[in-house]
């Protein structure tokens, strides 16, 4: 198999669903390509395929945003995988440049949202989603609250209740990425707010809040991968990240017969991380920068522990000593997560590539982290899909 590299990355700032008059999908779509070719200095005359990602959308939107930039009669493919559709693009991207398909291709993911929480679109079919939530609700009821506020809530709820975690504690994710996304251009909302500010926030669907939930958003990411002959002929060295491991998992049977954390991915994300600790020879202990899966706070606050950062029951600790923020072992969201830098379902996993990148190339200006040389990745889609990625910096 050959090595794989991310040499170019670029996004549109996320906003608000229609807040840019006149702003459609081929427009962040063909932003955030051409951002991430110029990032790269290839042409996209160079790309040999494209994996276009998106939620919400006819059949060839990828092709229509793509076409914005060139027409080359290149292969371009469709990927919708919920939440994680962005990393999935960029999953086939890296399938495709490890086994020798190709030698630069593009991954790209892009949202148009309505606004308001999610909602099914096709009611003449089964949903995708649907077994999760014939699941919670034969556990809890059906409340009225948003779905999926209701499920990662419950997770929460099961989390707090085995291990003693506070309402207080839970809130302190979403006030650390908050304050993250103040230094970050490229996120929806740019507001600190203080943990008063956090809990006193309308509530959603206890413990959750307003502010410990993410936002529909806009916008787009991408990325150019290539293998190290490509890397070689463009001089593309120094900026050059090797995708260390990726691994891509769907739900097994804990996620019916288990509990409300593996219903919303806990297994599939713990397998996920640990195939990719095996491929890439790093652990948690080797990373300095992750970018997860914060679609809300009590996500955050279980994926710690799916994610080998600490022990069973540990996630709580690891938020009252720090040591998931600045001046820490690790830093968590530093771009301000889905939580504050907003969630466009199909660039999510995208832009958390771009992030992680700037990190490991020592370019994030007010957000670096200190001697970042490895970073994780962590993208999850409900019904179900989770991508893990390791990243290393050539230095490294």
């Amino acid at each position: 198999m050959q090595k794989s590299f991310v040499v170019g990355v670029g996004m549109t700032k996320f906003e608000k669903p229609g807040r840019r008059e006149n702003w459609d999908y081929p427009d962040f779509g063909s932003e955030a390509t051409r951002a991430a070719l110029d990032d790269s200095g290839v042409a996209y005359t160079d790309i040999n395929h494209a994996f276009v990602g998106f939620c919400y959308g006819d059949s060839t939107s990828g092709q229509r945003a793509l076409y914005e930039v060139g027409l080359t009669g290149v292969p371009i493919v469709n990927v919708n995988n919920n939440c994680s559709t962005g990393s999935s693009a960029l999953y086939l991207a890296n399938q495709f440049i490890r086994a020798g398909l190709a030698d630069c291709v593009l991954a790209l993911g892009f949202e148009k949202m309505e606004r308001g929480s999610l909602r099914e679109h096709w009611g003449d079919r089964a949903a995708p989603t649907g077994r999760h939530i014939e699941a919670m609700t034969q556990r809890h009821g059906f409340a009225k609250a948003p779905p999926a506020a209701q499920i990662f809530g419950n997770a929460g709820r099961e989390y707090m209740a085995k291990h003693g975690v506070t309402k207080q504690t839970v809130a302190k994710i979403a006030e650390k990425n908050h304050r993250h996304s103040v230094n970050n251009p490229y996120s929806q909302f740019r507001e600190q707010y203080s943990l008063e500010d956090i809990l006193a926030s309308p509530t959603v669907f206890d413990p959750l809040t307003k502010l410990q939930c993410c936002p529909t958003s806009d916008g787009g990411a991408a990325a150019v991968i290539a293998n190290e002959s490509f890397v070689e002929r463009h001089g593309l060295w120094d900026q050059a990240i090797e995708i260390a491991g990726q691994a891509l998992t769907t739900d097994d049977e804990s996620a019916f017969d288990g509990g409300d954390a593996d219903l919303v991915g806990f297994q599939m994300s713990a397998q996920a991380a640990r195939a990719v600790y095996e491929q890439s020879g790093l652990g948690p202990d080797d990373v300095q920068v992750i970018e997860l899966h914060d679609c809300f706070s009590t996500n955050e606050l279980i994926t710690y522990e799916a994610l080998g950062l600490c022990g069973v029951g540990g996630a709580g600790e690891l938020i009252e000593d720090g040591a998931v923020d600045y001046g820490g072992k690790w830093v968590v969201n530093p771009s301000g997560g889905l939580i504050s830098k907003g969630h466009p379902l199909g660039a999510t996993g995208l832009a958390q590539c771009a992030e992680l990148t700037w990190q490991l190339r020592g370019t994030a200006d007010l957000r670096q982290v200190n001697g970042a040389s490895v970073a994780l990745q962590h993208n999850i889609g409900l019904g179900g899909a989770a991508v893990v990625t390791m990243y290393r910096a050539m230095t490294s």
